[in-house]
């Protein structure tokens, strides 16, 4: 027989909190209203891990259920407005890791999440012998430290390799579902769940405010912290020692921790650099806290004190981001809010006496720029979902990082705040990392407060 569920085991330890079963319930329901009644929705979740890792969820099938086990699939009827859930049955004998949700607990499961059934894995095809049109997701589901660029680039790798070749997950989905099922039209899910993700709920804003204050926090003792001769990497440690201690998996993303010359690559990685006197240092990190990240970056020195070349650069962006911020609303664009803050910058442009020409000329070419409203931020840092396709929402969240290229010095400059639209204004998510370059010299003289860092409502 199967192993029954461990008696004294709190139900709370197999389903997340920070949602009611309703607001997952609306989404489904959206995605129902989407599709139409003569359409079924199937989601994959996330296989097995491999090795030690600890298992994730994918953000798509998360997203609409809550439910973090592996070989998990959820199916929508658009018809009968029903969402069931199929899983494996529990394996007989004992875990040595522990009790989880089985197609054996369907009643516990069908309490806590407002699904309309569970049933075992080996029913689905069953089920699909209903669907004539069924939609999937057909772009790739987002992990652990994942966003959908990142991995789209590494299936086109993959898929280029004359020795690999092998198709992405969902496409080997859409192969098996050819072959083994009737229907007669598979869609693609993927724009539809987009477009949902594209606006977060105050549940949903809770979750990234955390994150938020996590990645400032970071940050913040990071500054404290930092000393000529230490490795980037020393710093990454304490970010991540902060995203641990508050109940965070560990990053959203791999930390960018780019000192001198390696902050010229935007997105450098490898963090293994002494940093030293003089130099600067790019710190661009956020946790993966209940599947929601942020997105942050300060550059501050590593001696404790702006040189007065770093003031004029870093000092300039700074006042444009402060611009920048200060002009995001709803019911405006994006190129809106560029052309305002460009315009507001090319008063301070002209009335700044830059040391060297070219530093002079970056800062033009920085006016004419129109990513200073980034990517969007969410359960992937590079979220789904295209806020800026027309005015912007209440609910909109996002990446605010004016940025400045240097190219005959090899510098790049950068700062970023997470951001969410209000009503009438933003709520800066990541407001309380020092941002003016007082403040961040004044941090940096403090002590580091390791190792009792901590929120109030950790």
């Amino acid at each position: 027989m199967p192993a029954a569920m461990p008696t004294g085991t709190s139900d709370s330890a197999f389903f997340q909190a920070d949602f009611p079963p309703d607001e997952f319930a609306a989404r489904r329901a959206r995605i129902t209203d989407a599709i139409g009644p003569g359409a079924h929705a199937l989601l994959q979740g996330a296989p097995p891990m491999r090795g030690f890792a600890l298992f994730r969820q994918s953000n798509e099938f998360y997203y609409c259920c809550g439910i973090a086990v592996p070989q998990a699939y959820l199916l929508l009827n658009g018809g009968e407005r029903t969402a069931t859930l199929f899983l494996p049955r529990r394996p007989e004998g004992k875990s040595g890791e522990g009790a989880t949700l089985a197609a054996d607990d369907a009643e516990l499961i069908t309490r806590h999440t407002g699904l309309s059934a569970v049933q075992p894995l080996e029913a689905l095809a069953q089920h699909l012998e209903k669907a004539s049109v069924l939609y999937t997701p057909h772009s790739p589901a987002e992990g652990w430290m994942a966003s959908r660029g990142e991995l789209a680039r590494a299936d086109q790798s993959v898929a280029a390799d004359p020795w690999d070749g092998r198709p992405t997950r969902e496409q080997n989905l859409i192969n098996v579902l050819k072959t083994r099922v009737r229907v007669s039209e598979i869609r693609d899910l993927s724009p539809i769940l987009d477009g949902l993700r594209a606006v977060k709920s105050a549940r949903e804003i809770e979750l990234l405010r955390r994150a938020g204050q996590l990645s400032a926090l970071a940050v913040t003792e990071a500054m404290r912290a930092t000393k000529p001769g230490m490795p980037e990497y020393q710093l990454g440690a304490m970010a991540r020692y902060v995203y641990l201690l508050h109940g965070a998996r560990g990053e959203g993303y791999r930390d960018i921790i780019a000192s001198g010359r390696n902050a010229w690559f935007g997105h450098y990685f490898r963090n293994d650099s002494v940093m030293q006197d003089g130099d600067l240092v790019l710190m661009d990190t956020a946790p993966d806290y209940r599947y929601y990240t942020s997105d942050i970056g300060r550059m501050f020195p590593i001696n404790g004190r702006y040189a007065p070349w770093q003031r004029e650069l870093y000092g300039f962006m700074v006042e444009y981001h402060r611009t920048v911020l200060a002009r995001i609303r709803p019911g405006v664009t994006a190129d809106r809010i560029h052309e305002e803050a460009a315009a507001e910058m090319a008063k301070v442009l002209s009335r700044t006496a830059f040391s060297k020409a070219v530093y002079q000329q970056a800062a033009e070419r920085t006016l004419k720029f129109k990513g200073h409203l980034s990517h969007a931020v969410g359960m992937a840092v590079h979220d789904v979902g295209n806020y800026q396709a027309g005015p912007l929402r209440p609910g909109a969240v996002f990446a605010v990082d004016p940025q400045m290229w240097v190219p005959e010095e090899k510098l790049y400059i950068r700062v970023e705040d997470t951001v969410v639209v209000t009503d009438n204004g933003i709520e800066n998510l990541t407001r309380a990392a020092p941002l003016e370059l007082d403040d961040v010299e004044a941090c940096m003289r403090e002590e580091a407060r390791f190792p009792s860092v901590s929120l109030p409502w950790a």
